[in-house]
This record gives structure tokens, sequence and C-alpha cells, in this order.
């Protein structure tokens, strides 16, 4: 015989074989041989008791929280980095305040010098290169909220597909080595 134990809301926890398992819950409903083994092989749902009945119910839809899943992008993508005069800058939070907090020097003096990191490593610049790179890193992360709001109205309005979230981001690969010359 074959029995199916559940939990409190009904929902299948367990399957008992009385050749196989020698204790058997108390609280184990005898189903047939089909159900028992139909319950095992069918997985593309979630078996409960219903009206003392093994019955299989649908997955519930999982839709996924859009908004959260376009704001993870951007902010993905708004670290990615960018190109400045050939200079592989870093746009990460952290980079991006200490990019505005070296540019608010930079325009408060204008004879303003410093050793500033790339990811290439150290370059010294002066107070132009200063405001050149906090204005292009400016511009990549404001590019990558205005992508974000374009995406988020898309959702509003019921017009987003999902290959719309890798589409429309800032360039940020390197310039083509034939244009730097």
């Amino acid at each position: 015989m074959k029995y199916a134990a559940f939990d409190e809301a009904g929902v299948l926890q367990g399957r008992y074989d009385s050749a196989v398992h020698r204790a058997i819950p108390d609280e184990a409903v005898e189903i047939t041989d089909e159900l028992y083994f139909k319950s095992i092989r069918e997985v593309d749902g979630v078996w409960r008791l219903v009206n003392q009945q093994l019955v299989k119910v649908p997955f519930a839809e999982v839709v996924p929280d859009y908004p959260q899943v376009v704001a993870a992008e951007r902010f993905k993508r708004e670290a990615i980095g960018v190109y400045v005069d050939g200079m592989q800058i870093e746009t990460t939070r952290d980079s991006q305040a200490l990019i505005a907090s070296t540019g608010l020097s930079a325009v408060l003096d204008p004879e303003y010098r410093c050793n500033f990191k790339t990811v290439g490593g150290f370059v010294e610049i002066g107070s132009a290169q200063i405001i050149t790179i906090a204005k292009a890193v400016r511009a990549h992360v404001q590019a990558c909220f205005d992508r974000e709001l374009t995406l988020l109205r898309a959702i509003e309005a019921g017009e987003y597909h999902d290959e719309m979230l890798s589409q429309g981001w800032p360039d940020s690969s390197p310039p083509d080595p034939a244009e730097l010359q």
C-alpha cells in the first residue's frame, strides 16, 4: 500500500510504501499506486491534499521585480568605468566620490595638480584634466540613470521586454587605437 503525508498547509511532505517503509506516519493518507508514482515523476507543480484527494497544483507564476532588476543592472553598468584621454577611469561609487572631491579642488585652484590613480596606474594631472575626467564620469553615471528611467517608463507602459535590459547603456569600451592618433 502507498501513502502520502502532508504539512499543515496540505502540501505533500513525504511518500511511503508499506513494502519498503516500516514506520508510516499516523496522519498519512492512503493513495493509489498510480498517484504515488505520478507524484514522483511529475515535478512541474506542487502536490497537495485537496478535499482528501492528492492533486497537482501548478507553481505560482514568479513575476520578476523588474524595477529592481533594472536598478541592479544600472548599478553594475554605472561602475564599469570610462576612458578619458586614453586613461581607464574607475566609476565605482567610491571612485565617483574621490573624483568629485578632486574636481572641486581643481575648480577652486586652477593650478591644482595631483597624482591620480587610473586603472593602469598613477598619472600626474592638472586642473583641466581633472575637470575633464570629472565631467566624463558624471556624464557616464547620468547616462546610466537616464537609461534606467527609460526602462522604468517602458515597464510602466507595459512595453518592456527582457532584451531591453542589455541595450542602450553608455558605451564603456576602450577607444579604437586609430582614433587616438
